[in-house]
This record gives structure tokens, sequence and C-alpha cells, in this order.
């Protein structure tokens, strides 16, 4: 599969496992991936992230997966249904950080030279990248681009998706950005 990936989708799986690396994460998560993708220029998916206002809110998205990963890697909306059921994750994670420090929940190890093989990319990031594939091949593409990387990170349930879609970032937003092309069954996976 990787033989069809142009040069920008090659630089954002390295960027992810570069992201991975320096958190000291075991796995390369979905979220690397878009950390990775958002670094991008003058690549299809930055043409598209700043079409739908990127240069305005890209820190605040990096914000979003920070703060995400600080609690456990729980997504907003999941921290606000445990609201509704009374359990406050802030305090959690605040009571955890006071004793364990911060970014204890994050699961990023602190001391960076535990780990001396490659990391390996969770289900979640094979997912994406399977989740690419598909949408090339739907969009009829030749190529798998980091646009086609973008779209799957806003179709699959988690993290980057909610906070893509908060910025705006939804794949029918992308999809109208790129010109349409498979749209059903690219979100179908």
């Amino acid at each position: 599969m990787f033989e069809r990936f142009t040069k920008d989708a090659r630089a954002v799986v390295t960027g992810a496992v570069e992201y991975a690396e320096r958190a000291g994460a075991q796995t390369v998560d979905a979220e690397h991936m878009l950390l990775a993708l958002l670094d991008r220029e003058e690549s299809r998916a930055s043409f598209v992230l700043a079409a739908l206002g990127g240069g305005e809110w890209l820190e605040s998205v990096r914000s979003a997966l920070g703060e995400a990963r600080r609690r456990g890697g729980l997504s907003q909306a999941e921290a606000d249904a445990l609201a509704g059921l009374g359990i406050d994750v802030g305090e959690i994670v605040a009571r955890v950080e006071e004793v364990h420090g911060v970014g204890a929940m994050s699961g990023d190890r602190k001391d960076k030279g535990w780990w001396s093989g490659r990391r390996s990319f969770s289900r979640e990031a094979k997912d994406v990248l399977e989740r690419s594939l598909r949408i090339a091949v739907a969009r009829r593409d030749r190529h798998i681009g980091d646009e086609h990387i973008l779209m799957a990170l806003t179709t699959r349930p988690g993290v980057p998706s909610e906070v893509l879609a908060d910025h705006g970032v939804t794949h029918e937003a992308v999809n109208r950005v790129l010109g349409g092309g498979g749209e059903g069954e690219a979100k179908a996976g």
C-alpha cells in the first residue's frame, strides 16, 4: 500500500512517527497523524485546511489534541457524557496529576530512552491508513495523498475527527473543497 503514497502522504506517516517518538508514546496513534498533517505546507491537505480557515485555528486544534491526551485520550463528547453521570473528568485528571505529575494520564513515557525499536501503529492509526486507501479508490485517484489521510481522519469516530469537526473540518467540507468524487463509498467503511 505504501508504494501508492505520495511524497506528502509519506511525510505525514514519518511525521507521525516522529511525534510519537518525541512524546515517548509506545505506538503511533491517529492523533500523531493529525499533528503531522497540520505541519504540512504546500500540499493538498494544507490547501484544504487553509480553505476551511486553518490558518486561524491550527494552534487551537493542537491544543485540543493535547487536552484530550491529558484526559487519557477521552474525547470532549466522552467527557461531557461522563459529566452527565456526575463524573468530573477535569477533577479526576487534576487529582491524578497532583499525585503523579502533569500528563500522568496521557500514557506518554517521560524517560525517552526506554524504547530502542520501531514504533508500531495503533489499531486506530492503521484504520486511518486503510480508510485513506479506500477513499482514494472510491475517488478513482491513482495515488494516496495527504488529502486522503485528512478525509480518513474525518470519517472515523474519536478525538481527531471530533477536534476537526469542532473547527469546521468534516468529511463533507473536505470533499466539497476537493471537488467531490466517491463521497458515498468513501464514508462507508
